[in-house]
């Protein structure tokens, strides 16, 4: 029944728009590049009430040094990044709005990219990604409907390398700070007969990292096959990695920060001589493969189609050493020795993720007399297998190697249909429409998460107008609805209801020849909001729970201001105010009304700012600086959980020479982070817990916090041979 009442939905909305446009002969249509169409359904154009920043390869490359997309990305508006190595290579992280990676949607080439169960998005997987990338798009807010978990902060959709009209081959080395380097060869084909190319990309990035031990170890590949005639285009990607990265999720206190902050807890232990020693294996070994298939089809008389098969498979495991663990854990009996009953032994485990995740997007577009309009959606299955397995042990009474101490299964069905519509009323009104459904089943029998089998059934409208004043001045206003379902770990930590935002958006866009300037105003509203507690599970990843009412509202303005012939100058400014409502916290035994108080990870100011020097095409000499404000680790308010304000600037320069037709080009280039040697921190984790037992009969909550310092000035060399 429901299934015949969303084909119903989306066939009348069908009829309904058709019924009122006038088609366009098809010598008429707009030429459309048929790349463009592998995300056109998730990206949007200053015709839509969205808010959005566009990034082209060309942009990206200067600063293009192995470090990852996040960390490429840290100067955009409402963006603040962080790395747990402390230099942007190996496991980094990206908020946006204070909303963290489980709320920003990624799409590659349109496919979903966050993982199903987590939400998370993990750059490690897809080391330098960005050199395989054409262009990206980051829309802040709800955005626009999108394929996978729905956006509570913001999309990330990129689009992958376009076809090369000419072949080519591309060498590119790089070498810096902490024994950070990076190789990579690229290659096209350049189109064969006019129709077909292959192109492919090999990089290899290690770095000791920042943090002691905080090393890694990144594979990749990208590889690329095209077919393209005037109505068709067919890709078929293979690409993935391997990352091997020596864990740095621990952080460290207050005391170590001031002392040794770049010291690394990881892998801690004492032997039997009493020495404190460290295992050198307390890694991170994961696997990703991802395969894509598109086809894009121009249909005629203005109708154009993409349809997609994907398929991604994972597989690794996070290795551990442990001291006095619970025989109890792991299925051992007590054993007696010497006469003393031992229930405790050290032991190194690794703990697996196995997993498969394939299905299909597709989308269906049509530019009429006065209606843009696209029908799409997909059908996504996720298949995750977790378990654990001890692989060495001092006393392990009666396990074999390898026995599995716990051994879960969970599975996650993903279907979404979605329509969108720009009416253009006349030559300055507009409306803007999108409409989507959404299923979810989850399904998981894990030891810290019980029994799960929940459907979900989500509604999400947007609409919005968009008013041209003239060929300057642009006005946008929108208004959008999202639901979002619990993460596996929301599950592992209570009873997790999924959450709901009402988004509103008024922006104004003036764009000239020498000026671009960007200013909207947002109010997001959520009902049972997932925030961030600020404490972290025992595999490092941050824990949530649901609150009752929250908000945030603010103001972002960025611009692009052309200062003579040669400097550019691109400031950005994010103001903010995040709050929950009526907060409730039990301290000391006692359940404390605290009023509104900050949701935790978002400051209430985010500036960057970009001045650049450019007197001709072949030289850029660019100054980047951020700056984030004071912001809260939890949701209480707590001085023991503040993140003080911090500034950080770099310093970034290329160089480009043309030698002779065999060597097309070589690129030169350097980047200087924090050139100011700023002692600054970017992220960390806050908890609490109820003391019960030092003064019994008396609960007093103890607070605590860790820190996670990024690295002083360090710096990045490169240089690139096109031939």
């Amino acid at each position: 029944m429901k299934k015949g009442v969303l084909f119903a939905f989306f066939v009348c909305l069908t009829g309904i728009l058709s019924a009122q446009v006038q088609e366009k002969d098809s010598t008429e249509a707009k030429e459309i590049v048929l790349d463009e169409v592998l995300v056109s359904s998730v990206r949007v154009t200053k015709e839509s009430p969205v808010t959005f920043s566009n990034i082209t390869k060309e942009q990206l490359a200067p600063r293009n040094l192995g470090q990852d997309i996040p960390i490429l990305l840290n100067f955009l508006p409402s963006v603040v990044t962080t790395s747990d190595a402390g230099a942007g290579v190996g496991y980094t992280g990206i908020r946006v709005r204070g909303s963290d990676a489980t709320r920003v949607n990624v799409t590659i080439n349109g496919i979903p990219y966050n993982d199903s169960e987590s939400h998370g998005t993990f750059w490690v997987n897809l080391p330098d990604f960005a050199s395989s990338t054409e262009d990206l798009q980051l829309q802040r807010g709800v955005g626009t409907s999108t394929n996978g978990a729905g956006a509570f902060g913001a999309s990330l959709n990129l689009l992958t390398d376009a076809i090369s009209e000419e072949g080519y081959a591309q060498l590119s080395s790089s070498y810096g700070s902490f024994n950070t380097m990076r190789n990579h060869v690229k290659f096209s084909t350049g189109l064969l007969g006019d129709e077909f190319e292959f192109s492919g990309r090999l990089s290899r990035i290690i770095s000791d990292g920042y943090i002691d031990r905080a090393s890694s170890a990144l594979d990749s590949y990208f590889l690329q096959a095209a077919f393209r005639d005037k109505n068709t285009l067919v890709k078929a990607l293979l690409f993935g990695g391997h990352e091997i990265t020596y864990q740095a999720y621990f952080g460290i206190d207050a005391e170590t920060l001031a002392t040794d902050r770049r010291f690394n807890p990881a892998g801690q232990y004492t032997d039997e001589n009493g020495q404190t020693r460290f295992y050198e294996n307390e890694v991170d070994n994961y696997k990703q493969d991802h395969f894509q298939l598109h086809w894009n089809q121009r249909l005629g008389r203005g109708w154009n189609s993409n349809l997609a098969l994907h398929y991604t498979r994972g597989r690794g495991y996070f290795e551990q050493y442990r001291e006095d663990d619970d025989f109890e854990t792991y299925g051992f009996e007590p054993v007696t020795v010497n006469g003393e009953l031992i229930t405790e032994t050290d032991l190194v485990r690794r703990r697996w993720l196995d997993n498969d995740f394939y299905g299909t997007v597709f989308s269906l577009n049509r530019d009429f007399e006065k209606v843009k309009f696209i029908l799409g959606g997909g059908y996504n299955w996720y298949e995750g297998d977790h378990f654990g397995e001890v692989i060495w042990a001092r006393l392990a009474p009666g396990a074999d190697i390898r026995d599995r101490y716990y051994d879960d299964t969970s599975r996650k069905t993903d279907l979404n249909l979605y329509a969108k519509a720009n009416y253009q009323w006349n030559d300055q009104w507009s409306f803007y429409g999108d409409l989507q459904l959404r299923s979810v089943n989850y399904q998981a029998n894990g030891e810290e998460t019980g029994l799960v089998d929940d459907t979900f059934h989500f509604f999400n409208p947007k609409a919005g107008v968009i008013f041209d004043l003239n060929r300057n001045n642009n006005f946008y206003f929108s208004w959008a609805v999202a639901n979002r379902e619990p993460n596996r770990n929301d599950y592992e930590n209570g009873n997790p209801k999924p959450e709901r935002l009402n988004d509103l958006e008024l922006g104004w866009r003036y764009i000239s020849p020498d000026i671009q300037v960007n200013t909207n105003l947002f109010y997001m509203r959520y009902r049972d909001q997932l925030v961030l507690t600020g404490e972290l599970n025992d595999v490092g990843a941050p824990l949530r729970a649901n609150v009752g009412d929250s908000y945030r509202l603010g103001l972002e303005v960025d611009a692009a201001l052309k200062l003579g012939k040669s400097f550019m100058w691109q400031p950005n400014l994010a103001l903010s105010t995040n709050k929950n409502i009526d907060y409730v916290f039990q301290r000391d035994g006692v359940l404390e009304q605290l009023g509104n108080t900050n949701i935790s990870y978002s400051p209430g100011i985010i500036a960057g700012n970009r001045i650049a020097y450019q007197p001709n095409q072949d030289f850029i000499l660019a100054l980047l600086t951020k700056y984030v404000g004071k912001q809260y680790m939890g949701n209480i308010d707590a001085e023991s959980s503040v993140l003080e304000a911090y500034t950080q600037t770099d310093l970034n320069v290329s160089y480009e020479i043309r030698p002779s037709s065999l060597l097309k080009r070589i690129v030169f280039s350097a980047l200087v982070n924090n050139i100011f040697d700023a002692k600054y921190v970017s992220n960390g984790y806050f908890f609490t817990f109820d003391d019960t037992f030092s003064n019994p009969g008396t609960t007093t909550t103890v607070e605590g916090a860790g820190y996670y310092p990024q690295a002083g000035i360090n710096f990045l060399a490169g240089i690139q041979l096109e031939f």
